[in-house]
């Protein structure tokens, strides 16, 4: 027996089909490191390890009801919120998130996929920055989204990072611990660089890069991972510094999966999975099966 709490994770965010990133995504890398996985659902995609070929977005009413649903039932630990398409799923999850006090916030302002692909409506962008960014906990941007909301050129050295993590604290509420995780995979180099910024504190979080093409979902798996130790973790550096531990070990095991011809998923089982020989061949036979 044990006294540990297993805590319920919330992801919002849409799905991707190939389960690299998204809230397919999520659930993986909340159950790899011992959480409870919940999701709901702001968009469908059509999407593969290649490209994002259509988005049939959820309309801001049902997102609200899922999201009010789910609240007055389960106690969520942490949320993470990924992609949410649109200005008014935007305003209708503030709203929810705001009636409901959920706290703590991982913001992944999730904008364009690896493949290039819109995720997020330009239009959007304002109401991101305005409605969901006053209220995250942990906003965990890349070089570009940083660039995007700040309405500036992407930056291009680990010097700049610093001036854009202080622009990024300061889009967001001073009532407490906030804190902006900047993420440099962007810039070249040996070593993939992230910036964790409180408004006082500048802790750069070091890993060496991983030579693999396999990264598709890297900043959905982070922020994740990142909700989901926040309540198992004594603080936000420790969890981050875990987070991106857990994140470069996926990478560095994502060449022993085999999925599509472009940008694979990392390897959110790595660990649980670590020396297992593939399974017999599945017989899609039901008279062969027992």
């Amino acid at each position: 027996m044990t006294d540990r709490v297993v805590p319920n994770i919330l992801s919002i965010a849409g799905i991707d089909p190939s389960g690299g990133a998204g809230v397919l995504a999520d659930v993986k890398a909340i159950s790899a490191l011992g959480g409870y996985a919940c999701a709901v659902v702001t968009a469908l995609t059509a999407q593969n390890t290649r490209a994002v070929t259509g988005v049939l977005p959820t309309t801001p009413e049902f997102v609200g009801e899922q999201l009010d649903t789910l609240l007055a039932d389960v106690r969520i630990g942490a949320t993470k919120i990924g992609m949410v398409g649109r200005a008014a799923v935007i305003t209708r999850v503030a709203e929810r998130l705001t009636h409901w006090r959920v706290a703590p916030i991982v913001l992944d302002p999730v904008m364009v996929a690896k493949s290039g692909d819109a995720l997020l409506d330009r239009s959007a962008t304002g109401a991101l920055r305005e409605a969901l960014v006053p209220l995250a906990t942990i906003l965990t941007p890349n070089l570009p989204e940083a660039g995007a909301l700040l309405e500036a050129r992407p930056v291009e050295t680990v010097k700049e990072m610093y001036r854009a993590a202080e622009r990024l604290r300061s889009l967001m509420r001073d009532d407490g611990a906030r804190w902006v995780y900047l993420k440099g995979g962007h810039l070249p180099g040996d070593e993939a660089t992230d910036l964790l910024h409180d408004g006082d504190r500048m802790i750069e979080l070091k890993a060496a890069r991983v030579a693999t093409s396999n990264t598709h979902g890297t900043g959905c798996t982070l922020s994740a991972a990142l909700a989901t130790l926040l309540p198992q973790s004594p603080d936000v550096p420790t969890a981050a510094r875990r987070a991106k531990a857990y994140l470069t070990q996926a990478l560095q095991h994502a060449d022993e999966l085999s999925v599509g011809g472009g940008h694979g998923p990392v390897h959110h089982f790595h660990a649980l999975w670590q020396g297992r020989r593939p399974g017999p061949s599945f017989d899609p036979d039901p008279a062969n099966r027992r």
